[in-house]
């Protein structure tokens, strides 16, 4: 008898056993499972997708009707143009861009002078002037902005701030430029005889520099860009400005550069598109 309710025992345990496993499998209910996973997992919130800005691009603008960007006109035509696709709300400096037939990597096919515009560009500039004790009231009173000798030079070094966009220098003062040539040098402001900055008469050059007289030089890419006055200029006047500078860059054409000099010349506002420009 005992035996029997061994037996008897043992087979009722084995029939639990499987439905206990099966009950604790449907505790976990596809309900139970989704709801410890979003406990697991981190909650996007409404800030974080309103943080998501859409990447819009903005269209160019049409000019279609104005001129054909393919098309080269006259130097008085194709200003007028850039008058008319200006759209800048403040008065937007009209530039030249030349496209030249040299070599930049020759040493000397590199084109660089300088040229005073007749009707000037627009634009202020501060000039610092390196001069002898004796010249400084000269230039002062030719308005420069910076005037002086050894103790500007010492300024500049110690602060290495440059508030000026043009600095001259008499030649007896160039040795001493030496210690801030690095300052002057990366930044396009030392003085030099090929574009008239380096002068036995500052005073004159100085007063050049506040009318109008411009400086250009090429870059690695052959262009030379420059800026011949603004949109509110008279058309007559801009021109004046573009003729003069084309006939000193004409002159400045390096012996070895063979071929026509000029490749291409277009003109631009500060923000418009560029229109193309004959080749006279």
């Amino acid at each position: 008898m005992k035996a029997e309710k061994k037996e008897t025992k043992e087979i009722e345990e084995k029939e639990a056993a499987p439905k206990a496993v099966k009950s604790e499998k449907e505790e976990i209910t596809p309900k139970v499972a989704k709801a410890k996973k979003e406990e697991v997992a981190p909650k996007t919130t409404k800030a974080k997708k309103e943080t998501k800005k859409k990447i819009r691009v903005a269209k160019k603008a049409d000019y279609s009707a104005i001129y054909d960007r393919l098309k080269a006109y006259a130097p008085e035509e194709a200003l007028e143009i850039i008058k008319k696709i200006s759209k800048t709300k403040f008065d937007a400096s009209v530039e030249v861009h030349f496209h030249l037939s040299i070599n930049t990597k020759k040493g000397d096919q590199q084109v660089r002078g300088a040229v005073s515009l007749p009707n000037g560009t627009g634009k202020t500039i501060k000039v610092a002037a390196f001069v002898a004790a004796e010249n400084e009231a000269a230039v002062k009173a030719a308005g420069a902005d910076f005037v002086g000798g050894e103790e500007l030079i010492n300024e500049i070094k110690k602060t290495e701030k440059t508030d000026f966009q043009v600095a001259i220098a008499e030649p007896a003062l160039m040795k001493n430029l030496a210690m801030i040539a690095k300052i002057l040098g990366t930044r396009g402001l030392m003085p030099s005889p090929k574009n008239d900055t380096v002068t036995t008469n500052p005073a004159k050059t100085v007063e050049e520099l506040k009318k109008g007289k411009i400086s250009f030089k090429n870059d690695d890419t052959a262009n030379v860009h420059t800026v011949i006055g603004r949109v509110s200029f008279d058309t007559k006047k801009l021109l004046e400005n573009y003729q003069t500078l084309l006939e000193v860059l004409k002159k400045a054409k390096p012996a070895s550069s063979k071929g026509s000099f000029l490749k291409n010349i277009s003109f631009s506002s500060s923000m418009s598109p560029g229109v193309k420009v004959i080749i006279s």
